[in-house]
């Protein structure tokens, strides 16, 4: 096994432990943050090359479900924007906004922005336990392989909008939470409604936020 196949075997080690350690105790984040920007920064540049071809496929499956276009939409923990942009793609009349704790990842989702979706796409860094965006500020938000800070979730979708959770490798992939857990806490916070879907090797749960017309 060469030096960096040893170092991506440890990262994912590592963003499984920090996944399961955060979303059992969102105060401990401040423990992981900064370790977890630094790895983050350290593989953006090599971030798509290290995806499988179906890592998306799951989430364009929840994206073909959504009842209604989004008209602004929220890609966490976007990386090189690749979500952000299937999501754009998808629904062209909406607002998208991408966002990462790593500025690497950032700046190599500016550079790799295609042309036709520079004005309907743009990406800044942010940490996804304390948006900067107001009260029910999107009609959905997604996050492909990302940790879920609920309360965050549930403070930025407005009443009727969606959280579409999509894990490219089902179970196996290194951030990952289990449905029940999902359902368990997203139905806390006013989510009533759920479906979930599987496409190439991953897994998806849609969830629907209560109210709204």
């Amino acid at each position: 096994m060469t030096l960096t196949e040893l170092r991506e075997n440890a990262g994912r080690r590592f963003a499984r432990l920090t996944t399961n350690v955060v979303v059992a105790n969102p105060r401990l984040w401040r423990v992981f943050r900064s370790l977890t920007r630094r790895q983050f920064n350290a593989i953006a540049p090599r971030w798509d090359a290290m995806r499988t071809d179906d890592a998306f496929a799951v989430l364009e499956a929840g994206l073909a479900a959504l009842p209604e276009p989004p008209a602004h939409a929220l890609d966490l923990g976007t990386g090189t924007g690749k979500a952000a942009f299937a999501i754009a793609r998808r629904f062209p009349a909406a607002e998208v906004v991408g966002v990462d704790l790593a500025d690497g990842m950032i700046a190599e989702a500016q550079r790799l922005t295609p042309p036709e979706l520079v004005e309907h796409v743009r990406f800044e860094v942010a940490d996804a336990s304390q948006l900067r965006f107001g009260d029910e500020s999107f009609d959905l938000v997604s996050l492909a392989n990302m940790i879920p800070f609920f309360d965050e979730l549930a403070r930025v979708v407005r009443p009727g909008g969606h959280v579409l959770l999509s894990f490219s490798g089902g179970a196996g992939t290194p951030i990952y939470v289990p449905f029940e857990r999902l359902r368990t806490e997203l139905g806390r916070r006013g989510f009533p409604e759920f479906a979930d879907f599987a496409a190439g090797r991953g897994t998806a749960l849609l969830a629907r936020k209560a109210g709204g017309s």
